[in-house]
């Protein structure tokens, strides 16, 4: 019997190499990026609390009990936001127009919140869309795409991709063309943010004049060094995804591809994985200690070794999209103001 189950172990292993193929790409690794150096502020204490209340409104709760309460909990965000812009629902697609006082709607930004893909909204993202809206001068649609588990990884991704298209033809005000176009997400929806500038080259569809990802995934394989090496220092992350860390890779690989239905190596969902030639000026944020730095990087560092406008700023010892929590932490401010000066510098490179 011991020779059957040898025999299926390497069956195993053989399948596994031959439908993954994942390519190493530790070659992307140590590059140099513009590091903004963080002195200590008591608003740090208070975001690692509120990061903190966020795991305690699931503690001990499981499966979907435990989903709607991180939802809840996440939507409460935007209850408690200070906002300046108005806030107009959209239904066809899904969404809400955010804008800020005198937001000039030709220039539009398509937002796609983050959350795993399994939480979040338009709602929970409302500090940052509202300062989106204020620094571009932008009317700014929040996708309110669908969710896993009730749906397909690749109805998110479709929703996206239909709310952008939607965009470039229509404002809030009904029909009329983009004259300006800024596609941005935080965590999985910089992901998919990266995925679709990739999807609109090579459909031949108008690119975005830049785009923007905050504490992007980039990639579903885990091989990156600080998915596993900043577990402790993500403050965020590493409770949840932590865990992880234990099990084999090709144990999550075939977990991902049962979850999304895609292989975690395709570039739908791990957008590093695919072609980035050719690609709108891009910006990518991530903070020095978080699970995704190395994600970021790589992205980064391959773009451009592809010859695609791709920069990457880091923030020392900041949680995972720490653009949330404006205005309290200086530290986002400052990550808002980048952004405004990136795309001041995307409209006018020779100023």
């Amino acid at each position: 019997m011991l020779w059957i189950f040898l025999a299926i172990v390497v069956l195993l292993v053989v399948v596994t190499v031959l439908l993954f193929r994942v390519q190493d790409l530790s070659h992307f690794d140590g590059n140099e990026w513009a590091t903004k150096e963080v002195t200590p502020h008591p608003s740090h204490d208070e975001v690692l609390l509120r990061v903190k209340e966020m795991g305690r409104a699931s503690k001990g709760l499981k499966g979907k009990a435990r989903l709607m309460a991180l939802r809840k909990h996440l939507d409460s965000l935007g209850d408690e936001a200070t906002i300046e812009s108005d806030i107009q629902p959209c239904q066809h697609p899904k969404g809400e127009w955010v804008l800020a006082p005198g937001a000039d709607t030709k220039r539009r930004v398509l937002y796609i919140h983050g959350g795993a893909w399994t939480a979040g909204s338009p709602k929970s993202h409302r500090a940052v869309t509202n300062r989106f809206s204020l620094l571009a001068n932008a009317a700014v649609f929040a996708v309110d795409y669908r969710l896993m588990p009730e749906h397909r990884f690749l109805d998110g991704i479709i929703d996206c991709r239909e709310a952008y298209t939607w965009l470039l033809e229509n404002g809030p005000e009904g029909e009329g063309d983009a004259d300006f176009m800024v596609v941005a997400g935080d965590s999985a929806g910089g992901s998919h943010t990266l995925s679709l500038i990739a999807w609109l080259r090579d459909h031949g569809i108008r690119q975005p004049d830049a785009a923007v990802a905050l504490s992007p995934s980039t990639d579903l394989t885990l091989t990156a060094p600080s998915n596993r090496d900043n577990i402790r220092s993500d403050a965020m992350l590493g409770p949840v995804f932590g865990g992880l860390s234990k099990m084999p890779l090709p144990v999550l690989w075939w977990g991902t591809l049962a979850a999304f239905r895609l292989s975690p190596t395709n570039p739908v969902a791990s957008p590093l994985r695919g072609n980035l030639a050719n690609l709108p000026p891009t910006l990518i944020h991530a903070s020095t200690t978080e699970m995704l730095l190395d994600n970021a990087a790589r992205y980064a560092a391959k773009a451009k070794a592809e010859g695609s406008p791709v920069e990457l700023h880091t923030w020392q010892n900041m949680v995972h999209v720490w653009h949330m929590f404006t205005p309290l932490l200086p530290q986002a401010e400052e990550a808002f103001d980048d952004i405004a000066q990136f795309l001041k510098q995307v409209e006018s490179p020779t100023s």
